[in-house]
């Protein structure tokens, strides 16, 4: 097992095991429109992820720099 197959594991457990056990005949309609179904899906996931997780960075920046204004601020007033 290599490192791409747990990723793709990971990414999409029936991705892994089709590409393994491909259909004889080859696909069928159905199979080509479920994949753009899942594709679709994991691709609003991972968008709505990737979203989330750069907001995390930019609010827990802005907290950061908050802080640093307010101990300025006191710093300044000689309250340390």
């Amino acid at each position: 097992m290599t490192v791409s197959d747990l990723a793709e594991y990971a990414y999409c457990p029936r991705a892994y095991w089709y590409r393994g056990h491909p259909p004889p005949e080859g696909p069928t309609r159905a199979s080509v429109d479920s994949r753009a179904s899942g594709e679709r899906f994991h691709a609003r996931t991972l968008t709505t992820r990737y979203r989330r997780e750069r907001w995390s960075t930019a609010w827990w920046v802005l907290v950061a720099i908050g802080l640093l204004l307010c101990l300025l601020a006191l710093a300044r007033a000689g309250a340390f």
